[in-house]
């Protein structure tokens, strides 16, 4: 074990099906080595303020199938300061912290590398429903958001067809049309609309009036939140150019990041976490666990921190031919 013998965790961005899974999992594997666990309060907000509890096998207990975050998350823009960075060591060195496990995604794995950066131990944890971290094919999370948004787009689709629409319906995402893009796959949508593809106004409406016109009884547009075309610019163009369906608009919201982690997002959750304990008592730092290649890998976090490019050409293809 060496010298590690406090451990902190945090949760930090936005939340994710899987968090209280990687929280207990973490806690767990570290009591297994006699190594203390703190639980760190509102993600990098809290390690600036001080907000640390102490996390035992019993107080994670009965958490693994909830969603959100019992240490609570928040997003610090003020960690981007090296000021900041600094008040935080400060922080960990006063609780006696020899080592943190980060929880997030990019921004929070930013933050993780800027305190590796200052030399303390940081490992990460690859956690968001947006799957837009490179080197990294899964991350926790996305799992579940990629079931909750197929869902509620099966239960549109009846509706839809009941009154011959065309829905247009936003899912989560950034800059990245991953969850998107897989989601118009999983229900058999009409159209992905992704930030990594640019598509006119004119070729949609041409789109829809086609599929109308081949008899289809719906029209489902999945549209990614960081997609150049809004969903209200576009439910507008389809009004003035009609195309024989109705447009309407859903947003799925942060309805995609609650509920119940699925069995597959538990299972990652867990064996990441355990993985990230592993490498701090192994001595290895400055990396995040995630999953290449078939199994658990620890990427190097100045690589986890790039920008992502896992929509392909391909994927896309996929895609326009099963929406025919």
């Amino acid at each position: 074990m060496g010298g590690l013998q406090r451990l902190a965790v945090l949760t930090s961005g936005g939340d994710a099906p899987g968090m209280n899974a990687t929280i207990r999992a973490a806690v767990r594997a570290a009591a297994a080595h006699s190594i203390e666990t703190l639980g760190i309060m509102d993600g990098f907000k809290g390690l600036l303020a001080g907000r640390f509890e102490p996390l035992d096998e019993r107080a994670v207990a009965g958490i693994l199938h909830r969603g959100g975050t019992i240490l609570g998350t928040a997003r610090c823009l003020d960690f981007m300061s090296h000021e900041t960075q600094l008040r935080a060591l400060a922080e960990l060195e006063r609780q006696a912290v020899d080592a943190l496990v980060v929880v997030g995604g990019s921004g929070s794995q930013q933050g993780s590398l800027a305190l590796h950066s200052l030399g303390f131990p940081v490992v990460g944890v690859a956690s968001t429903i947006d799957n837009d971290l490179p080197e990294t094919e899964i991350t926790i999370g996305f799992d579940t958001a990629l079931n909750t948004a197929t869902s509620y787009i099966d239960r549109l689709k009846d509706t839809a067809t009941s009154h011959h629409r065309a829905f247009i319906v936003e899912v989560m995402g950034r800059a990245s049309g991953y969850l998107a893009l897989l989601t118009a796959i999983a229900t058999g949508a009409e159209l992905a609309i992704v930030p990594e593809r640019e598509i006119a106004l004119s070729a949609i409406a041409d789109d829809v009036q086609a599929a109308y016109a081949r008899g289809k009884a719906h029209y489902i547009i999945v549209l990614a939140e960081g997609a150049t075309l809004n969903a209200h610019e576009l439910a507008d163009y389809l009004s003035q150019h009609p195309c024989g369906f109705e447009a309407r608009i859903t947003v799925l919201g942060h309805v995609q990041r609650g509920g119940s982690p699925s069995a597959r997002d538990r299972i990652f959750a867990s064996r990441f976490a355990a993985a990230a304990v592993e490498a701090l008592v192994g001595g290895r730092r400055g990396v995040l666990i995630g999953w290449r290649q078939g199994g658990i890998d620890e990427i190097p976090l100045a690589l986890a921190v790039t920008q992502a490019t896992k929509v392909t050409a391909d994927m896309l293809a996929l895609a326009d031919v099963l929406a025919r």
